[in-house]
Parts: structure tokens; C-alpha cells; sequence
């Protein structure tokens, strides 16, 4: 994708299709409705076989960095919107090697590799088990509410990465104690639940974040506040992604720029 539609990345790239669930924030996965439901493409579930992405995909990458280079700017790639590089799956062990020299190759991008399994980070580490990753890579992993918080940040902060970041989307729940990981964790991106059976977010819990993002100097991102919240707020934009009709104590895009490894 050239442009990501994704509001807190320039691009999205998808290696690999294909992942399998592995908690609540999974249920209504919108990745699987559009590979398998749009597509019919039988990539999901534990036991289903994966499938690497065309190599004109591929060189995609390669393309950005050169004009990001031009531009004399960094660029954020999303990888993977479609798959999560850490599963512990046959079909990722060689294009997980090939996407390790695909960034190494694109200096001028950074990588954010967010993962539902931050438990895998370290073992699929190229450099070594808990080795610096390279300075254009982010690591982060999804939260949707205290239970995960609790059992996945601690797994995250264990990575050495230019920023660590969570994804609280889709957020299910309050998410508290963020400022236990006070140094450790550079940015929080938080989204509400859109599609036919969204969960509702509430404000009280957006609010929460943004108050503890605060309190230990992160970085807050407001993506979306999901279609249920949108309705109660009576925004135009159904799921909530207009950051103009965000009430203004939301109204907060931040994101980070020089991280921990310079």
C-alpha cells in the first residue's frame, strides 16, 4: 500500500497473510474478514497454511526508502496489518529471515512491529536473544484491556527497540498502572471497535490513558473512538477516525521521533 489508510503510519506492508486468534481482541478480526471473507483466501487458523505476499509487494519497500531518502525524511511502516511477524508458524520462518534484511536494506523507513505474541520477540530476535534490534525498528503489542496489559507489557519492555509502543485498539476494557513502565514505554495508540458487532469504548478509559500518557512524558495517539462511541457522540464519521470531530480534550495525534537507540 503507497499511502497507508492507517492514520499513525505512512505505509502498510504485508509480508505474509494469514494469522490464527489468540485473544478477545481477535474475535471480530477485521484482517481475517477481509483475507478470508472479501478475498476467499483460507489463511487462518492454527493448522491453515499461510501465504507469502507477490515479489512486486515486496520491492515496494525499497521504493519508499529511496523517497523518503530524497525527501529527507523517516517514514513509519506498519508491518503487518494482515499477519503478525511473531507467530510461531512453519510458513513465517523464511520470509520473517527475508523481511529482517528487508529492513536492514531500508534505513530510511522505521518498522513498527506490533504483535499480539511479545512473548516470540525475543527468540525471533536476528541479532541474538535480547540484542539491540536495529535503530528503524518499533516494537509494540496489542492491549485491549487490563488483563492483556498486565500480560503482555511486561513481555514487551523486555526488548530493546528504538520505542516501544502499545496498541489499546480495539479497547475493551480500562486500561490502568501505564506509569509502572515509566522510561520504558514511548507511545500509546488507542482505537475503538468498528464493524457490525463492535464493542463499545468509553470515554472515561480514553481519558485514563491520555491522563497517564501525560503523567510519564509518552506519546498518546487517538486513532478512532469506534462506531458505538462515534453514535453517542453524534460524529459523522461512522467509526470515529475524523480527528476533527474528536472532542477536543482527545484531539491528540502525537507520535515519537528520536527513541532510546538515538
Amino acid at each position: 500500500m503507497e499511502n497507508s489508510k492507517i492514520s499513525w503510519c505512512s505505509h502498510t506492508f504485508n509480508p505474509l497473510l494469514g494469522c490464527a486468534k489468540v485473544s478477545e481482541a481477535c474475535r471480530f478480526c477485521y484482517a481475517e474478514a477481509l483475507v478470508v471473507g472479501r478475498f476467499g483466501k483460507q489463511v487462518w487458523g492454527l493448522n491453515a497454511k499461510r501465504q507469502v505476499t507477490s515479489d512486486a509487494n515486496w520491492k515496494k519497500p525499497l521504493t519508499w526508502d529511496k523517497k523518503a531518502k530524497a525527501a529527507g525524511e523517516r517514514h513509519r511502516v506498519f508491518c503487518a496489518s494482515l499477519s503478525d511477524v511473531f507467530e510461531d508458524h512453519p510458513d513465517w520462518i523464511e520470509p520473517r529471515n527475508r523481511l529482517w534484511d528487508l529492513i536492514a536494506k531500508t534505513p530510511n523507513l522505521d518498522w513498527l512491529l506490533l504483535t499480539k505474541r511479545p512473548e516470540n520477540i525475543e527468540p525471533m530476535n536476528h541479532n541474538g536473544s535480547h540484542s539491540a534490534w536495529p535503530k528503524n525498528v518499533w516494537l509494540g503489542t496489542t492491549v485491549e484491556n487490563q488483563e492483556y496489559a498486565d500480560i503482555r507489557i511486561p513481555t514487551l519492555m523486555r526488548s530493546l527497540a528504538t520505542n516501544r509502543f502499545i496498541s489499546a485498539e480495539p479497547l475493551l476494557g480500562p486500561i490502568n498502572n501505564l506509569e509502572t513502565y515509566r522510561g520504558g514505554l514511548d507511545w500509546c495508540i488507542i482505537g475503538g471497535e468498528s464493524g457490525n458487532h463492535a464493542r463499545p469504548a468509553k470515554m472515561e478509559w480514553i481519558r485514563s490513558i491520555r491522563d497517564q500518557c501525560e503523567s510519564m512524558d509518552s506519546k498518546f495517539f487517538m486513532k478512532q473512538t469506534g462506531c458505538i462511541l462515534a453514535h453517542e457522540l453524534g460524529l459523522k464519521d461512522k467509526k470515529g477516525g475524523d480527528i476533527s470531530e474528536f472532542p477536543y480534550e482527545i484531539r491528540i495525534q502525537e507520535v515519537p521521533t528520536v527513541g532510546r537507540l538515538g
